[in-house]
């Protein structure tokens, strides 16, 4: 049970550094030098965001034999290994067109907006599948998510230019091709493609 919470929230914390979220984070901080309105935007939007993201893994969890599940999983994991060594972009008018709506509605549809399709958001929908207590997954996903999106928002600048990107973008993914590597073992595991 533990481990729905812990695994997911390591590896979005991961992933999640020099993501595009977290350069937008960055990028509301400046423009709005308002803390705590923008935190309470990620903090919804993330749960929003995955919440939709881990019922659908819970979901479709349910259509595959296990075997399969691990198979699918082992591919999705390596993928997002290898997508989390590409650095994101943001463009600067992202998110300027909702800026009239304050710091706390400009982060919370921003956030939501840029979290669909990113990795954290298909890693929610694979930790989902994976683990069994779902709300766990989303609860650790967007505990990682606030892990690297908070320190942004309260220092600015000063500590998104000091972080070693390459080499968290480089530890990021090897914690995806580790579970990558586990679900492969679970599918032999389970006795190969049924």
């Amino acid at each position: 049970m533990l481990e729905s919470l812990s695994v997911p929230t390591l590896i979005v914390a991961l992933a999640e550094i020099g993501d595009k979220t977290q350069l937008l984070a960055l990028l509301l901080a400046a423009r709005f030098r308002q803390p705590w309105p923008i935190i309470a935007g990620i903090i919804a939007a993330t749960l929003a965001n995955h919440f939709a993201a881990g019922a659908i893994g819970n979901w479709v969890a349910g259509f595959f034999s296990a075997a399969n599940l691990s198979w699918i999983l082992a591919a999705c994991f390596a993928t997002v290994a290898l997508w989390t060594l590409v650095p994101d972009t943001l463009d600067d008018d992202e998110s300027a067109g909702f800026t009239r709506y304050g710091p706390f509605l400009t982060t919370l549809i921003a956030f939501f907006i840029a979290e669909m399709g990113d990795k954290t958001q298909v890693a929610t929908v694979m930790l989902a599948a994976q683990y069994p207590h779902f709300v766990l997954v989303v609860m650790g996903t967007t505990l990682g998510m606030l892990i690297a999106n908070v320190p942004v928002v309260l220092l600015g600048n000063f500590a998104a230019e000091r972080l070693p990107l390459t080499l968290i973008r480089r530890l990021a993914a090897c914690a995806f091709g580790v579970l990558a590597l586990y679900a492969g073992y679970q599918a032999l595991k389970l006795g190969g493609i049924a």
